[in-house]
């Protein structure tokens, strides 16, 4: 694979702030969801309800935003001079640990007898959310190898241990992927997108070129007796393809912005992908519907059209008027993503298992429910901003 001269030495403000928002705004929803009497709009919308909010946003931004980064990524470990055996281990690796942690996220929500498990299973579920971090974390160079060995080879163990302690709801040992959990699903997307961009060596035409093919297969696949719907593996394919394919339209939209001369002001070929996922989305949506749940193309696509809206917006505010300084608030989570994502669940394990009230019931309802929500994500973020002062940052 060659590398991308026009991506050389580049650190693009606007794609990490697009992250650290993505991820302030997931943290906001996810408690969110635990308070009660709250307006629809500020909760994903039902299966069948053809309409989305905000919520249902969040996670194909994410994935977006992946798909983004893979540019950069790729050639900064060509630049590195990584091996191609090196750069497949690497990828295979952070896939493998994603969809790891998603399983374990899962089965520890529901799926599980408590009656034979030899371990509580809030205990079970505060060990499954803080295990990642010692065998993940980014270890400084001076750390002490007995001790990072120590560290990650114990966590593992304990999470090999976790998984034949599970006794699942219909008596049978160990785990089973119910669903794949938000981070095996970016998984399998992040799995698929890559080795994709790697055999077509990052071209943005044969990316285009899986972008319309997964939006296909994911159509196909919601049409009842269809022969990818009937076939197990296609539909399994399929099924991750639905998220891949936001993961190729944050390529499609990286390399139209940073893998070629603008020599315009208006980036016409994103305006016109803009129209573009909008089009398919309208098109498809009275067949379909507009359903996160689902994973409707409708759904895809009009996410992606979204995302490209807001980035386009961030690029023009960033790198074209170069207002960054407000950005700063959010930084500390586009800087360790994978750790906050975890950090809430292991507050609430912790204060489940030991049965710990934050905050008193009134902040659980209603319009304080909602402000408790912004002011834990609020504290979330500061909480990073330390971690990362400290080196506790995980890293796939």
């Amino acid at each position: 694979m060659k590398i991308k001269e026009n991506l050389y030495n580049q650190r693009i403000i606007s794609i990490d702030a697009l992250r650290g928002i993505t991820i302030f705004v997931m943290i906001f929803v996810n408690e969110l969801a635990s308070i009660k009497n709250v307006p629809q709009w500020m909760k994903h919308m039902p299966a069948d309800a053809d309409a989305m909010t905000f919520v249902d946003l969040v996670f194909p931004a994410f994935l977006f935003i992946v798909g983004m980064s893979i540019p950069f990524a790729f050639n900064a470990r060509l630049l590195k001079g990584d091996s191609a055996k090196t750069i497949w281990e690497h990828t295979f690796k952070r896939a493998f640990a994603l969809i790891v942690i998603g399983v374990f996220m899962v089965n520890a929500e529901y799926g599980y007898d408590a009656s034979k498990m030899i371990i509580e299973p809030v205990f079970w579920g505060l060990l499954a959310y803080i295990m990642p971090i010692p065998i993940w974390n980014k270890y400084p160079k001076d750390f002490p190898l007995w001790l990072k060995n120590v560290l990650q080879y114990g966590g593992i163990l304990v999470l090999i241990t976790l998984y034949f302690l599970y006794i699942r709801d219909t008596g049978e040992r160990g785990m089973t992927p119910k669903w794949w959990g938000i981070l095996g699903l970016i998984g399998w997307a992040y799995l698929f997108t890559v080795i994709y961009y790697w055999l077509v060596n990052g071209n943005l035409w044969a990316m285009i070129g899986f972008l319309v093919f997964s939006v296909l297969m994911n159509s196909v696949n919601l049409i009842e007796n269809s022969f990818v719907h009937n076939t197990t593996w296609l539909s399994f394919i399929a099924g991750h393809l639905t998220h891949a394919s936001l993961a190729s339209a944050g390529v499609v939209i990286s390399l139209l912005f940073f893998d070629r001369k603008i020599d315009s002001k208006i980036n016409w070929p994103v305006i016109g992908f803009i129209l573009l996922f909008t089009a398919t989305a309208i098109l498809l949506r009275p067949y379909f519907g507009i359903s996160k749940i689902k994973g409707t193309p409708s759904w895809t696509m009009l996410s992606a059209a979204i995302c490209t809206v807001l980035f386009y917006f961030l690029y023009w505010l960033m790198e074209v008027k170069k207002q960054t300084k407000w950005s700063e608030f959010f930084m500390p989570a586009a800087a360790n993503p994978l750790l906050i994502y975890i950090l809430p669940g292991v507050i609430y394990y912790f204060c489940k298992a030991f049965n710990i009230h934050i905050i008193p019931g009134y902040f659980r309802e209603g319009v304080p429910g909602i402000i408790w929500s912004l002011v834990f994500s609020t504290i979330m973020l500061f909480v990073m901003k330390i971690l990362n002062k400290y080196k506790i940052q995980l890293q796939l």
